[in-house]
Formats: structure tokens, C-alpha cells, sequence
């Protein structure tokens, strides 16, 4: 079902026609649709009946909730047209029923029959059809038996329908191969590179009426965004945490709790290649030593990679006891063994040795009191967060609250993108967003353990500055489009002169070569339109300028390469192209079937009915 609003008609036919027997089976928490009246509308002689778009309703809430989506409640759907283009579905459907019963398309009790067997939905513990289950489960669906094998045997028939309608509707050939050309040719080209040192003259510097016209022309350039001034009061246990007071004694704790951080015994980088047997593991030795192999290629042989036999950095407790003998007492050899490990007999190769090292009490104590003293912060803060709501919930003002608690007061123009001091915060960015004026401040958590709270002052708008605030700004601004201009200008000429003699190589510009760019190329450190504009042009030694803010390029095509016909690469894309465009296709057709069929026929729909049903949701 469609997910997003704005469907066309055409891909609700193309939903419906292509594998849709049943609206869905499931609880749906709303049931028939009661009262007289039974139908929202018609088409033609078939009717859209209010139990099967209450259903189609539900489907989809629960779709949305089920992946996350945006509509969760049928406002939320009315708010995207999807109520709509559900309505326009079943339209869809009713129009291509009417046509089947006209040309006398049925299906009959057999087919229906087979169909339900075959369906997993219905299936008992034996695994076949079981009538129970069956008929379990159209009632929590709300249907009754005759209008869910009514509902199948339409369906079906609208499936022959549409085979009638596509069947054979493929592109010429002659199509997917012009579009597989366009899209698999290359281009080689040459670019020269015109630069300001390039330019005949420098560029002049600006005067007040060069400024003045520009500022006036692109005032809205230099427009500063909205700015919010706001008073907050915070604490974080950065601020406070030289105020907490460490014990030596806790201090010691945590070393030791740490220890095995700070003191490291000796310790191996190693690499262990495992066998399944002795003679195995002896006799790759032995081609080891007769320098026969080496241990990478020993690890290719057995189908392993060299990150699957890395051990890191490796301890003694780390290792067997035969093997930790041996490994640690040699600092010498690269590759040891065989010797006994946890999983066979192994060939150990010694990558590096690290020695033992120990960072002692007296230098880690400062990392560790830092470490103590945040957490004591932290703690602080949260036990006297309390104290701080209940200042604020009795009328305080930040003033008053950075009076009476460790929270320091700062000001800011906050704007969207502030990104330093409290700026920082993501939770202080939500909050200078959404606050209006006339807010009671309230205590929101920073990601440090932190708190704050907020006060918007002052919002000022959207404005552009007078001239002589930015005069430096709006002066880089002028020469930045002056040297655009005077770049390409200058490229122009260039490119006017090479029309009448001369070669783009005796030139003396900067000269780089692409080969066999692709349409959807880019290169770094261009302009991003210069592929595009190299794809215009028509034939080898054809020339372009394309103008870039601190560069202008001559571009001269050099070849034009085609596609390989019948490579792997073109044929898969031949079967790309052809998919897709036998897609679209058989979607404008049913687009213009369904459109056409409504038209001759008539819809008519109730909308009493359809806000009834709209009723029934919360």
C-alpha cells in the first residue's frame, strides 16, 4: 500500500493487479461496519463496500506503526492525502470489477477452492487446510465467508484482466539500446586551467558606489539569522568538580582496581596457525625450515586468512603452559613450534615483543583524582537537582537560583548553529529552539551530568546589517563576483582567439587531461555542471568555457567512447533498462485504462458514509 502521499492512481492499479487477493488478514480492533448502510460508494455496476475501506484504513495505521512511519492515527493519514489515495485504490478496484463482469471475466467455485487450500494463512497443525482456522481467521478479519471468497474471486479475475491488458507490452529493442548507449558512453577531454595570475590586469579595488550597488543588489546575501537572547543558569561537574574532595585512600582503591592497567607484564604480538595432527604441524616446520614455504602462504594453504590466526597482543596467562615456556623465553626466533595449544598443535609466528611495562601510583593519581572528582560532581548535581526544581517551581527567578546553589549565570545570542560554551549541548539547542517568551524556566539534563535551565528574553528577527557594519564582508563578496566575471571573460577570449588560429597546448595554462569520464562523473576541485557541459558538446575538438568561483576552464573534447556492446557489464544493463521501462509503461497503460474506464462509467461515492467510518477511528 502506499506509503507516502501524492500516489498516482497508476500505482495503486499496478498494487491491486499485481498480487493483492486480500485487503489483510489480521485482529483489527475494529469490526463490521454497522447501521443500514453497508457501501461508500460505486463504480458502475460494482460496488466499494464500508467494511472493506474501514479495513484498508487499518492496514495501513498498522503498516506505518509497524515501520516506523510518520501516521500512526488517521489524522496523521488525512494530513498526507493517504485516506485518499486509499479511497482512490478501492476505486481503482471497483472500476476493473464492473469491466470484468461487462466482457463476462468470472472465476469459478474450483479455482476460489483452490486458491484458499493453497494458502499458507489457513493452514492447521498439520500443515494443510484447516476449516477452523479458516474460518478463525476471516472473523477476526471481519469477513464473512461469502464476502471473503467473493473478495477472491474478484480478485482473481481482475488478475486475468490485467493480463489481457499488458500481456506482450515490451520496449522496442531499438529503445533500451539508445538508452543503454546513452548511459554507458564516455568522454575524454582536456581542461585548461585559467586562474587570477592568468588575468591581463589585477582586479581593481572596490568603491563606495561599487559597494553601495552591490549591497543593494544582494542585500539578502548578508541577512543575519533570527537571534534569540537568553539568560540560563547551569552547573556541569567540569565546573565544580576542583571543589570535590578525594581521599588518598580512594585514590589507592581505584589504582588497584586498576592495576592490571597499569601494570602490563612482557607481552607477545602473535599469530598461532593450528593443525589437525603432529605430522602435520612437523612436517610445515620442516618446509619452513627448508625454505620451501613461508607461514603466509602455510595460511592460504589451509583457507585462512592472516586476521583469522592474529592473536594480538598476548599475555603469558594467555598461553598453555608448554607454550608460554617457550614462546617467552626466546626473543630471537620469528616462528616457534610446533608447540601444544587449547585447539591442537601450532606453529607461532612472533610479530613484535612488548616489554613489561607499570605506570606507578604517583603518576596516575592525577588522571585518577580527575576521574573521581567528575563522578563526585556528578553526584553533587544530581542531589541538589531537587533543590533547584523546587526554587524554580516557587517563583525564583535564574538570578535568584545562581544565589542560592553552585549554578553560575551566563547570557547568550543564541542562533541556529551556535556551537560554543553551552551552545555545545545538544539539549541546550533543543531548548533555545522551542522557547517562547513568557516560559517559566525549567531544569533540562546536559549529556555530562550536568543541569540547566532558561529564560528567552528577546527574539530578534531575521535582518540584514547596514552597509557600513559588513562593509568588509560585503567588499570580499564583490570581489569574489568580479573575479567570476573577469575569469570567464578572460577564458572567453582565450577561447575566441584558439577560433581563429593556435592550439589550446601552446597556450602556456595549466593543462590536465580526464579519460573516460562518465556522465555521472565528477571531479574534484571543478565546477560541478563542467561533466554535463563536456557532454554537450558534439564532436572532438568541440570547446567550452565553464566558470568556477576561483577558476575558469577551457574544455576541450577529445574522444567520444561507446559503450562495448555485448560486454557483461552492457548486457546487465540492457536487462535493467528493459525491466524498468516495461514497468512504466504497463503503468501509464493501466493509468490511462483505469482513468478512462471511470470516465465512461461514473463514480459515485457517499461521504456521510466515509466520515462515519472516519468516526469509528480515535
Amino acid at each position: 500500500m502506499a506509503r507516502r502521499a501524492g500516489k498516482k492512481l497508476s500505482d495503486f492499479i499496478v498494487w491491486i493487479l499485481l498480487g493483492l487477493l486480500i485487503v489483510g488478514l489480521a485482529g483489527f480492533g475494529i469490526g463490521n461496519f454497522g447501521g443500514s448502510t453497508t457501501q461508500i460508494g460505486s463504480v458502475g455496476n460494482a460496488t466499494i463496500s464500508a467494511n472493506a475501506y474501514a479495513r484498508a484504513l487499518q492496514v495501513e495505521l498498522r503498516a506505518q506503526a509497524a515501520e516506523g512511519g510518520p501516521y500512526t492515527t488517521l489524522a496523521g493519514l488525512q494530513s498526507a492525502g493517504l485516506d485518499r489515495a486509499i479511497l482512490d485504490g478501492l476505486v481503482a478496484r471497483a472500476a476493473l470489477t464492473h469491466e470484468a463482469g461487462e466482457i463476462g471475466l468470472s472465476v469459478g467455485d474450483e479455482e476460489v477452492a483452490r486458491q484458499i487450500r493453497n494458502s499458507g494463512s489457513f493452514q492447521g497443525p498439520g500443515g494443510s487446510f484447516d476449516r477452523a482456522t479458516y474460518e478463525l481467521q476471516l472473523s477476526q478479519a471481519g469477513y464473512g465467508i461469502a464476502e471473503f471468497e467473493d473478495t477472491i474471486r474478484e480478485d482473481t479475475a481482475r488478475s486475468i484482466l490485467q493480463a489481457a491488458i499488458i500481456g506482450g507490452l515490451d520496449m522496442p529493442d531499438s529503445y533500451i539500446e539508445t538508452m543503454v548507449a546513452y548511459q554507458t558512453e564516455t568522454r575524454s577531454f582536456t581542461l585548461a586551467r585559467v586562474t587570477e595570475n592568468d588575468l591581463p590586469s589585477g582586479l581593481a579595488a572596490p568603491d563606495d558606489a561599487d559597494l553601495q550597488a552591490y549591497f543593494d543588489e544582494n542585500g539578502q546575501r548578508f541577512e543575519r539569522p533570527e537571534i534569540r537572547r537568553i539568560t540560563y543558569a547551569w552547573v556541569t561537574p567540569n565546573q565544580i568538580q576542583d571543589d570535590m574532595e578525594v581521599s588518598e585512600q580512594a585514590l589507592r582503591d581505584l589504582y588497584e582496581d586498576r592495576r592490571a592497567e597499569y601494570v602490563q607484564p612482557e607481552r607477545r604480538l602473535l599469530e598461532r596457525l593450528v593443525f589437525p595432527t603432529q605430522e602435520e604441524a612437523e612436517a610445515a616446520r620442516a618446509a619452513l625450515d627448508a625454505d620451501e614455504t613461508d607461514f603466509d602462504t602455510l595460511v592460504a594453504d589451509r583457507g585462512l586468512t592472516l586476521d583469522d590466526v592474529d592473536l594480538g597482543e598476548t599475555s603469558p596467562r594467555d598461553l598453555s603452559a608448554a607454550a608460554r615456556e617457550v614462546i617467552f623465553a626466546d626473543t630471537e626466533a620469528e616462528i616457534l613450534g610446533p608447540l601444544e595449544s587449547r585447539f591442537g598443535p601450532a606453529l607461532f609466528r612472533i610479530n613484535a615483543v612488548l616489554d613489561a611495562t607499570e605506570v606507578p601510583f604517583e603518576v596516575a593519581q592525577d588522571d585518577l583524582r580527575t576521574e573521581l572528582a567528575g563522578s563526585a560532581a556528578r553526584r553533587a548535581i544530581d542531589d541538589v537537582r531537587d533543590v533547584i526544581d523546587d526554587l524554580l517551581a516557587g517563583g525564583a527567578t535564574l538570578e535568584e537560583v545562581t544565589q542560592e546553589t553552585e549554578m553560575t549565570l551566563g547570557r547568550i545570542d543564541w542562533s541556529d548553529g551556535a556551537d560554543t560554551g553551552i551552545a555545545a549541548y545538544e539539549a541546550f539547542g533543543e531548548a533555545a529552539a522551542a522557547a517562547q517568551p513568557g516560559d517559566f524556566p525549567e531544569l533540562v539534563p546536559l549529556s555530562d551530568g550536568g543541569q540547566f535551565a532558561l529564560r528567552l528574553d528577546e527574539v530578534v528577527p531575521p535582518a540584514i546589517p547596514p552597509l557600513a557594519e559588513i562593509e568588509d564582508e560585503v567588499a570580499a563578496a564583490w570581489r569574489a563576483t568580479q573575479l567570476r566575471i573577469r575569469l570567464e571573460e578572460h577564458a572567453n577570449a582565450i577561447l575566441g582567439d584558439l577560433a581563429l588560429s593556435g592550439s589550446l597546448d601552446d597556450l602556456g595554462l595549466a593543462l590536465t587531461t580526464e579519460a573516460r569520464i562518465r556522465r555521472q562523473s565528477f571531479i574534484p576541485d571543478t565546477p560541478p555542471t563542467l561533466v554535463a557541459q563536456v557532454f554537450q558538446l558534439e564532436a572532438p575538438g568541440d570547446m567550452v568555457v565553464v566558470a568556477g568561483p576561483r577558476a575558469a576552464y577551457i574544455v576541450r573534447l577529445d574522444e567520444i567512447h561507446s559503450g562495448t556492446r555485448g560486454s557483461p557489464e552492457m548486457q546487465a544493463l540492457e536487462g535493467i533498462f528493459a525491466r524498468q521501462a516495461t514497468n512504466s509503461l504497463t503503468g501509464d497503460v493501466f493509468e490511462a485504462f483505469g482513468q478512462a474506464l471511470q470516465a465512461e462509467v461514473g463514480i459515485s461515492l457517499d461521504p456521510a458514509v466515509i466520515n462515519a467510518i472516519h468516526a469509528q477511528f480515535p
